[in-house]
């Protein structure tokens, strides 16, 4: 199942990516730890884009979801940013912990920004 969505940079694209994730992955039975996982790796995606992308009114959201791997891309054209100038979270901050979930939470995760051209973020899930 491949799905694309062309989403406004508003806070309310966030649930709605979650409930779409979590729809495709209950119809090919994906157990809860995984489809879990995902779902907060794609809501610190889909959040970093609504709290940084400057320069953008809109986001895109692939999500490729098949019966072993589930792989996901969210692509902005807003400013961008240096990712390697993205350091560990400051201890105590509530703020800053999103890039780190996603590492933590998914697989062959690649970051790509310039700046003026966009950003995107790609990550994966296999369930076997």
């Amino acid at each position: 199942m491949t799905v694309r969505l062309n989403l406004p940079r508003e806070t309310g694209s966030v649930p709605a990516v979650r409930r779409l994730l979590r729809s495709a992955l209950a119809v090919l039975h994906v157990d809860q730890e995984h489809g879990d996982d995902l779902e907060i790796a794609i809501t610190e995606a889909c959040a970093n884009v609504i709290d940084h992308a400057n320069g953008t009114e809109k986001f895109e959201v692939l999500l490729e979801v098949a019966e072993d791997r589930c792989t996901i891309d969210v692509v902005d054209d807003g400013e961008g940013f240096d990712p390697e100038s993205i350091g560990p979270p400051e201890t105590g901050s509530e703020r800053g912990r999103g890039l780190f979930l996603i590492r933590a939470l998914a697989e062959n995760v690649r970051m790509q920004s310039a700046p003026r051209r966009g950003s995107l973020i790609h990550f994966e899930k296999s369930f076997a």
